[in-house]
């Protein structure tokens, strides 16, 4: 975050009278950029300024009221420049209307608007404790902003390109290019993108085919887009099983185990790792992205723009779904390999599947399961079940309350399972409670719903922990769901198997 916009957040100021409102619900509009961070609202016309993730610290106005395509413009490079503009302008208006001004019209408005009483006295303030000068010659500044910023690399959500929302959407394809430090939203960064190297190579594997179209050499490594094809009607009969439409598009309508089995059946979905042998050298990925093509979306549903500019460049039958997943390779030297021999390894990685369920009363309790995959018969003891509470300093929250009882459970294997099965609860844990409103005002508004870490054992239950190694059972440990009171009768818990269901497989590409 800029540090002038954090000390402005602590600083307390108020700038609402020179239209820059601070409101606690910062809804976008339709032509809000996406990954924008929304600060401040102009108080007319759904005029508001906010960041732009992949742009720094610069500060962008956007008026839903203009038309296409301005609804978008750069004011300032950083924060503190935009305050400084203010300070030289006295209101927010002239800043976001300078765009269509020529100097004399610009200069004209700030004489025919002159800062008010109640604006010179927040200015005066914000001049004070910031420590800042107004811009000397703000129509300057901004023109020369905005002449040299580059529109086309603003993104927009689905939103932009709906003629219901946007009747003047024209949605164009943009330049194909691929960045190591990029994905299939943009790039941050002055690295030049990479050049494209065509493989269309195809395979099956893993219960689909896939299409290798090709890679791109980047200065920091290669980058390489894996094409996995689903037909029609494995997509159709997903989302029958499991009733998807726009009103249930949501994890919080299904059980973690229902969830657990969504991703299971989900053919649009497998996760793998990936690896590189170039010229005989080992790379392995450093970090990846995906975009998913569905042609099975109900009415109200559509599939991301950029999903489909990647289909069409890579030509793929738009009558199949795509995962299309993008992996990111460094080199293995210093600098840019040419490139002799290349080849890939595909490694699925395991599933979590759901398994019994079991309850447990007391130490000396056991419970007795079959292993889906290999057939071997395990049997579960209990040896010590407590239970506990977690200090509320591990949260570290004056906002939040959060729920601090949960019982541990120690027990053994026989005979000792190679890591591949763990015990988690079957019932969902309490929700925080919200105590104290977000203290600061002019704080961008997290768009993503609240969750709840489990500090023990991550979200979805506790991983096994080996408390012992010199004996033959190992002693393994399990914690429940967090709730604010203790739970009263037993717990029922969960098996869960971590499940390979392909071999790796290998295959050259040049």
């Amino acid at each position: 975050m800029d540090k002038v916009f954090q000390k402005f957040l602590r600083s307390g100021i108020e700038l609402s009278v020179v239209g820059v409102e601070c409101r606690e619900d910062n809804n976008p509009y339709f032509c809000t950029p996406k990954g924008a961070s929304i600060f401040g609202w102009a108080g007319v016309d759904g005029i508001h300024f906010c960041f732009v993730r992949g742009f720094g610290s610069m500060v962008f106005s956007v008026s839903p009221m203009n038309s296409a395509p301005d609804f978008v413009h750069p004011l300032a490079n950083n924060f503190a420049d935009f305050l400084r503009l203010l300070l030289a302008c006295g209101d927010s208006a002239a800043l976001e209307q300078a765009w269509m001004w020529d100097k004399a019209q610009f200069e004209a408005f700030l004489r025919d608007n002159p800062p008010t009483h109640e604006q010179k006295k927040a200015l005066s303030e914000l001049a004070e404790k910031m420590k800042l000068t107004p811009m000397e010659q703000p129509w300057a500044y901004i023109k020369k902003l905005q002449a040299s910023f580059d529109y086309s690399k603003i993104k927009y959500t689905e939103d932009y390109y709906d003629v219901d929302m946007n009747p003047e959407a024209e949605p164009t394809i943009p330049e194909w290019k691929v960045y190591f430090d990029g994905d299939f939203w943009g790039h941050s960064g002055k690295d030049r993108s990479g050049t494209e190297l065509r493989l269309n190579k195809q395979f099956d594997w893993a219960g689909h085919h896939w299409v290798i179209p090709a890679a791109y050499s980047c200065s920091k490594g290669l980058v390489m887009d894996f094409c996995m094809r689903t037909p029609e009607d494995d997509i159709r009969k997903f989302m029958t099983k499991w009733d998807l439409h726009p009103e249930n598009d949501s994890c919080e309508y299904f059980t973690q185990e229902q969830q657990m089995q969504i991703d299971l059946d989900n053919p649009l979905c497998l996760d793998f790792i990936s690896r590189l042998e170039l010229n005989g050298k080992t790379m392995l990925t450093s970090h990846g992205c995906s975009v998913v093509y569905n042609p099975c979306l109900p009415d109200g549903m559509i599939n991301e723009l950029e999903a489909k500019w990647a289909l069409e460049h890579y030509d793929l039958d738009i009558s199949y779904g795509w995962m299309i997943f993008r992996a990111a390779f460094p080199w293995a030297s210093k600098r840019r390999t040419e490139i002799k021999s290349l080849s890939f390894t595909m490694e699925q990685r395991s599933c979590r599947v759901p398994g019994p369920h079991f309850k447990t009363h007391a130490p000396g309790d056991s419970f007795s399961f079959t292993h889906p995959v290999s057939g071997t018969k395990y049997t579960l003891t209990v040896h010590e079940l407590e239970r506990q509470t977690i200090s509320e300093k591990r949260f570290g929250s004056d906002r939040w309350f959060y729920p601090t009882y949960f019982t541990a459970m120690s027990y053994t294997l026989s005979p000792e399972p190679d890591s591949d099965i763990s015990i988690c609860d079957c019932a969902e844990g309490d929700k925080p409670l919200e105590i104290a409103p977000c203290s600061d005002r002019y704080a961008p508004e997290a768009r993503n719903d609240m969750a709840c870490i489990g500090i023990i054992g991550g979200a979805d239950g506790p991983t096994a922990i080996v408390c012992g190694g010199s004996s033959k059972e190992k002693l393994h440990a399990a914690c429940s769901a967090l709730h604010f009171e203790p739970v009263e009768g037993d717990i029922e818990w969960r098996i869960v198997f971590n499940i390979k269901n392909s071999n790796e497989m290998s295959l050259e590409l040049i």
